[in-house]
């Protein structure tokens, strides 16, 4: 049989070659279509290869009667709609790999014409000023170099700080003692690396927890003289707080690849003669482009013959008759994970599910995989699925087991939940509830009943009279309404939980209100 691919943005031919190689395919390559022209061709076609500039729309793909596969020659998958390509069956693969030396690379150069002030001094030079005293630099060698996020491109930068024998220093939600030693580097929280840099560099995903990672408060905590990087997303950094901080002389100065605004034309910080920017370039070498269009063509080719891609964004199609028995455990499994986040601060080492009940005869993997898409969905947000999930958890290095057993605990089916750090375990079950819907019935050691959604707070304390309503009553003055509460405990007069579902989302300082109430040991929220 014959595929067709389509090709709606220029990619090198050097980039496409396994499509031409392919006995099996057919290449057209068709640039500058108008929606309509797209929606019109796409009919005709089995894959559709796209950079940044083809919107992928519903429409197009509701279209597209025999597609089966979109492949994204770069990273993000924004141009895409994942949601209507899942419907559809359609998969959709990126290349997460191709662009990780060119934005390490770039960060460096960055760095490197930041210290030395090469831009300043250059552009002076063609002004026709010859001016050595103004633009005086420091050297790398002996300075720290923090780095925020030490996923891919993270780690590459490190390397190379450490190339320049700078000291390094890093946080990253998965980095333990002993990855940052194998390294060469000093682990650190995210305020150790902050306080401690005199680089500093981001290299994280912008997710809710990273907008505005580096504000006003981060930046007291900064030395005075820090110089600051950024090529991985505008929006980590709030601009106003660095314009202010470079301003007050905080800051010495910034590097820029990216903005919270693109394009970034009339940007004050362009104005401030410490900052040197590039428009967004962290990806734009001759050897990326070629490298993320030679990625996605080979999984492309993978599955048009039916085999595995190396690189799914959204979930293949799955049998209807083996959907009909996983589907409805997917919120229960993402849920047990997203909430298991919540209950250590710790590097997670092993995740340990175990299937009982009638899922002792189902395929689970699928449904593994949403869980740890929970456990790890705090730190990657959106980037991270339930096709991708089980991938990233070993470029972490977490080791990921399955169990089945009889013991259901008097439940028709169960899931449990165990994730291993340095302090020891921590463990939630949960099942469905025929006519019901999920349910999380234990926390550890306890026995509840919990619908997991919403705001939630976790609340261990001593098992005497009035705990319970010492904090309803602190709660109240807040005006804060409990809508569900449980309690657990194992033992009379020891150690109890509460778990409360509340309507609003509950600030620090009402938390610590809370933590401050007699014989309460540990409050914790959540969002779920």
């Amino acid at each position: 049989m014959t595929y067709r691919v389509l090709i709606s943005d220029p990619l090198s031919e050097d980039g496409i070659y396994p499509l031409r190689e392919a006995e099996n395919i057919e290449v057209d390559m068709i640039t500058d279509l108008t929606p309509e022209q797209l929606k019109e061709k796409i009919v005709d076609y089995d894959a559709l290869l796209v950079r940044s500039q083809t919107k992928v729309t519903r429409e197009i793909i509701e279209a597209a009667e025999q597609l089966k596969i979109i492949g994204r020659a770069g990273v993000g998958v924004d141009n895409i709609d994942l949601e209507a390509a899942t419907e559809n069956g359609v998969v959709v693969v990126n290349a997460p790999d191709g662009n990780t030396n060119s934005a390490a690379e770039h960060t460096i150069a960055l760095l490197m014409a930041l210290a030395r002030k090469i831009p300043q001094a250059y552009y002076a030079l063609k002004q026709h000023k010859w001016d050595r005293k103004t633009h005086v630099g420091v050297e790398l060698k002996g300075k720290t170099l923090g780095v925020i996020g030490l996923g891919r491109i993270g780690r590459e930068v490190a390397l190379r700080g450490k190339g320049q024998r700078m000291n390094v220093i890093a946080y990253d939600p998965f980095l333990t003692k002993e990855k940052a030693e194998q390294l060469g580097i000093e682990q650190g929280t995210v305020e150790e690396v902050v306080e401690t840099a005199d680089f500093l560099t981001m290299h994280t995903p912008l997710l809710k927890e990273t907008k505005y990672l580096i504000n006003k408060e981060m930046i007291a905590r900064m030395k005075t003289g820090v110089q600051i990087v950024n090529c991985a997303r505008g929006g980590i950094i709030e601009e106003e707080a660095l314009y202010q901080a470079i301003v007050d002389g905080k800051v010495a100065g910034a590097a820029l690849d990216v903005f919270e605004e693109e394009p970034a034309i009339d940007n004050k910080l362009l104005e401030l003669p410490q900052v040197i920017a590039t428009p967004h370039l962290g990806a734009s070498t001759v050897e990326a482009q070629e490298s993320v269009a030679i990625d996605v063509s080979h999984d492309v080719v993978r599955l048009l013959n039916g085999d595995l891609v190396k690189n799914p964004v959204n979930m293949p199609s799955v049998p209807k008759d083996i959907m009909k028995k996983i589907e409805p455990y997917f919120y229960l499994a993402e849920k047990l994970g997203l909430f298991l986040t919540h209950l250590t601060d710790e590097v997670i080492e092993q995740i340990n599910i175990s299937y009982s009940g009638e899922l002792q005869d189902i395929e689970v993997g699928p449904i593994t995989r949403n869980t740890v898409k929970g456990l790890l969905k705090y730190h990657f947000g959106d980037h991270i699925n339930d096709v991708n999930a089980t991938y990233l958890a070993e470029q972490q290095g977490l080791i990921v087991n399955e169990h089945k057993t009889s013991d259901t605990k008097s439940f028709t089916n169960l899931i449990k939940v165990e994730i291993t750090t340095k302090s020891g375990t921590k463990a939630v079950a949960g099942t469905l509830l025929k006519g019901l819907g999920p349910r999380i019935v234990q926390v550890e050691d306890y026995s509840v009943d919990l619908v997991p959604e919403g705001h939630l707070i976790l609340i261990r304390h001593k098992d005497q009279p009035g705990a319970i309503g010492r904090v309803g009553s602190q709660l109240a003055k807040k005006d804060i309404n409990i809508a569900t509460m449980q309690v657990g405990r194992t033992d009379v007069g020891g150690e109890a939980i509460m778990l409360l579902t509340v309507d609003e989302k509950v600030t620090g300082e009402d938390l610590q209100i809370l933590v401050d109430l007699e014989d309460i040991y540990e409050v914790i929220a959540m969002k779920i």
